[in-house]
């Protein structure tokens, strides 16, 4: 089983920005922890700032890995090329947010690529990624 996980614009600053809401780990940490936690699953990592270059790898590996775990970070709430090539894509799209995004502001809770993945978690910390490749897990 293969499962990529694709973070967008910030999230390469987690430790480090706003860590009362994103926490005090960095991504990379968390992703040994996961690789650990799921030894026969081969975990692939991807983060971008730009939104093409985050379609780009959906569309390259959307057609050969068993599911995409998505953290689009602001663009979920803007991007209708995200969501249109998630719509496009064979393997299922979790999307998922460390924050509970329905607790903050009010233009966070409303996301353009809900309607195109297989499910949206949120608000479990960095757990939510573990959570969406458990979700990935039972689909298959």
């Amino acid at each position: 089983m293969t499962i990529q996980i694709i973070n967008g614009p910030n999230l390469n600053l987690l430790g480090k920005r706003e860590p009362s809401i994103y926490g005090a780990m960095t991504f990379e940490t968390y992703l040994e922890q996961l690789r650990d936690k799921y030894p026969d699953i081969k975990i692939n990592y991807y983060q971008s700032n730009i939104e093409g270059e985050l379609i780009n790898q959906m569309q390259k590996t959307g057609f050969d890995c068993d599911g995409i775990v998505l953290n689009a970070g602001a663009y979920t709430h803007t991007s209708i090329a995200l969501h249109d090539c998630i719509r496009s894509l064979k393997a299922p799209v979790i999307e998922v947010h460390i924050s509970n995004v329905h607790q903050r502001e009010e233009f966070r809770h409303h996301s353009m690529i809900s309607s195109a993945c297989k499910g949206v978690i949120c608000g479990f910390g960095l757990d939510s990624y573990r959570l969406a490749i458990e979700a990935i897990k039972n689909l298959l």
